[in-house]
């Protein structure tokens, strides 16, 4: 049976997307393919010929999940600067969204124990999100890519800390500490 042009690639981003989503609500080791494949509308054999494994999928679903979030952020930045973009990242509807939002706050532990070759990935694009930000520093920053690498660590810490106790008055306390915090480093010095 043939199928139309296209639906080979439609398929595959279809199994990203759904993967990417996935991991990130519920972890890389607890999601099983099959489960993925099944929310993709596909069968567990249609997996193979889009992916040689799971380290693949996990691979290529969190660089493309990273590489969205790059896009989101040069919005939040063009359209109000870093400021928008810190209160954009520690926002209660991005803490309530995991499987859409950030992939280093949910995934950072699992990522860690990914074969070489995916920490490799997932360090270029965080280097591109690290120098993205850097550009938007204030131009007397002494090692603009420091405060960044500052920047991620606290607003990925604080998401991370308002997740796990979300549905508190703490939760909203946590972001808005982070908020503070991640707003007077990229204060000129």
């Amino acid at each position: 049976m043939r199928y139309e042009k296209g639906r080979k690639d439609a398929s595959r981003s279809r199994i990203m997307e759904v993967a990417a989503e996935r991991f990130r609500n519920d972890g890389i080791a607890a999601s099983g393919l099959a489960a993925i494949m099944g929310d993709a509308g596909l069968t567990n054999g249609a997996f193979y010929p889009h992916f040689q494994s799971k380290a693949a999928l996990v691979r290529e679903s969190v660089a493309a999940a990273l590489e969205d979030q790059s896009d989101q952020i040069g919005q939040a930045l063009a359209s109000g600067g870093l400021a928008m973009a810190i209160d954009t990242y520690l926002a209660a509807a991005h803490r309530d969204s995991p499987g859409k939002g950030c992939a280093s706050a949910a995934l950072l532990p699992e990522i860690a124990r990914e074969p070489a070759e995916s920490r490799q990935l997932y360090t270029e694009r965080l280097l591109t999100l690290v120098r993205q930000v850097s550009a938007e520093l204030p131009p007397q920053t002494p090692d603009p890519e420091s405060v960044a690498f500052a920047i991620f660590a606290t607003l990925i810490g604080a998401l991370q800390l308002a997740r796990a106790v979300e549905g508190t008055e703490l939760s909203d306390r946590i972001l808005a500490a982070g908020k503070d915090a991640a707003l007077t480093l990229i204060q000129p010095r």
